[in-house]
């Protein structure tokens, strides 16, 4: 069932105020957190020197040693693959222009729809 005009305009409205005020939670895959290249450097080497830290302890043998050096090789891996794909929090911009205040006190006995229709209509009484 298609959208009226009025609901296709209230739905475009809310999207541009939704890009607009929330754009964290619309861009949320780049939500300021990135791969770091350094990061996935460091991760990989870490990755190969516990690798072979992982070989060392299994061509010691079932000694003591051995068993040592291979669980610090797994542990060393596994920082390494933790380092690589922890994403980096970004540095946020500041914001360039204070925010306002946009909240509508909800009446008591409105529907959604209704307070959807009067913050439309209060933005339309703007422009």
């Amino acid at each position: 069932m298609p959208l009226s005009e009025q609901e296709q305009r209230l739905l475009d409205e809310m999207e541009r105020h939704l890009m607009r005020n929330d754009a964290d939670v619309v861009s949320a895959p780049r939500d300021g957190r990135t791969l770091s290249y350094r990061n996935i450097v460091y991760g990989t080497v870490l990755v190969l020197l516990g690798l072979g830290g992982l070989i060392v302890g299994v061509a010691i043998g079932p000694q003591v040693a051995g068993i040592i050096v291979g669980v610090l090789g797994f542990l060393v891996m596994l920082g390494g693959v933790i380092l690589a794909v922890t994403p980096t929090r970004a540095v946020a911009p500041l914001p360039t222009e204070p925010a306002r205040p946009t909240a509508v006190p909800p009446r008591a006995n409105s529907s959604f729809m209704d307070r959807m229709n009067d913050r439309w209509d209060k933005r339309q009484g703007e422009r």
